[in-house]
């Protein structure tokens, strides 16, 4: 599947590089700040940061998720506001990343820097049929910790 990016900003593959697989096994590619000056994020609130791309997937078949960096979460606890992005393949605007700071202390963004990463999936859009009654299965109803630790 080829996916279609287009740079918004004229420092996207200049200054800021475009997003790129880093390996041969890589999952995802890095998305990358977009941004004139550095923006700090104090610590427990959120800030919204731009990319300066956007994209088009081919179809309705594909969606773009946006994940954390895991460094970034775990050693700064920066990550996505809403744990994961959701891009929907007729979405046609920038790529903007909502970063919540959970940690204790304020994290600042340069220009440039790795905020998320954004993966491509196929979707399966799935056929809805309400109905009275559920199949049962031996777990049933149980939630969160029935089946264990």
């Amino acid at each position: 599947m080829q996916l279609k990016i287009k740079a918004l900003s004229p420092k996207i593959g200049r200054e800021i590089p475009a997003p790129f697989y880093a390996s041969a096994g890589a999952a995802a590619m890095d998305l990358h700040a977009c941004l004139d000056q550095a923006v700090t994020i104090p610590a427990g609130k959120r800030a919204v940061i731009p990319t300066g791309i956007a994209i088009a997937l081919p179809s309705a078949e594909y969606v773009a998720l946006v994940f954390a960096r895991s460094g970034l979460g775990i050693k700064h606890g920066v990550a996505p506001a809403n744990c994961v992005g959701v891009i929907d393949s007729d979405y046609r605007g920038e790529v903007m990343v909502g970063l919540q700071n959970s940690g204790d202390q304020d994290y600042t963004i340069q220009p440039g820097d790795r905020i998320a990463q954004l993966m491509i999936s196929p979707v399966i859009q799935a056929q809805i049929q309400m109905v009275e009654e559920l199949d049962d299965t031996a777990r049933g109803a149980g939630g969160f910790g029935s089946t264990g630790k």
